[in-house]
């Protein structure tokens, strides 16, 4: 089937129904069943969709948006499925996270992510188009790179017309989540994801800015207590859990 169906000249969308239907049958409470998606024919026909999808002949930059993260994500399943890691994703590439980094040689440095005729990598994907070009920091929310301390998968795609909606749950699930993201009303310690960390910029000038953009999301009652004094709240980070997503561990 073809992904583009053309609803105006020159405009597009895209369809992502082959994705939700992957993600429905194998993702069961953010875990991936790995070992079926291995046999799965119908994540690789996705693929090859984005292979031959032109982002720019899209009509929104939802529907951009939307196309980009659906991406990151199939991608990043199809790289387990590929070179199935025992334990994690950081075991992916050469050189392990922190001197792959340096060298650029982890997961996220492999090209062969392909979207409308040119090849990616992960980080490309993630920095270069998603954080560069939408600049919406929920995006944080969406994507998962297959490790436990990852805001979890969905069990659908992203759809341009509920893209919000979609966005906004991610963060309520990231944010409510304890073994993701923590908040101490007695001590008012806020124990958030390394994300914060990592991508700082993106919520805000500083921890306590990232620290408001989080509450958006929080239980209401933290929300409030954050909202009331930001000053008086003290922000650590959490350590990162790579281990990998996977069902069946």
């Amino acid at each position: 089937p073809f992904l583009l169906t053309f609803v105006s000249a020159g405009a597009s969308t895209a369809s992502h129904a082959l994705l939700s239907a992957v993600l429905a049958d194998h993702v069961k409470g953010g875990l991936v069943d790995y070992a079926a998606l291995k046999t799965d024919p119908r994540l690789p026909r996705y693929l090859s969709q984005l292979a031959v999808t032109d982002p720019a002949a899209l009509a929104s930059d939802q529907e951009r948006l939307a196309l980009w993260l659906n991406a990151y994500n199939a991608y990043t399943l199809k790289l387990i499925v590929d070179r199935e890691p025992a334990q994690s994703i950081t075991e992916v590439g050469t050189g392990g996270l922190t001197l792959g980094t340096l060298l650029k040689t982890t997961a996220w440095d492999i090209r062969f992510a392909e979207v409308g005729g040119r090849k990616y990598t992960l980080n490309e994907i993630e920095h270069e188009v998603i954080r560069a070009q939408f600049k919406d920091a929920r995006a944080h929310f969406a994507l998962n790179c297959a490790a436990g301390s990852c805001p979890i998968l969905r069990s659908e795609a992203y759809e341009a017309g509920r893209l919000d909606e979609q966005l906004d749950a991610q963060g309520r699930l990231f944010l409510r989540d304890s073994t993701r993201n923590r908040f101490d009303l007695p001590t008012k310690t806020a124990h958030l994801s390394s994300i914060f960390k990592w991508y700082g910029k993106d919520f805000g000038a500083d921890d306590r800015s990232a620290l408001l953009a989080a509450s958006k999301f929080a239980a209401p009652e933290v929300r409030q207590a954050i909202e009331a004094d930001p000053a008086a709240w003290t922000v650590k980070f959490l350590a990162y859990d790579w281990s990998l997503n996977d069902l069946k561990q």
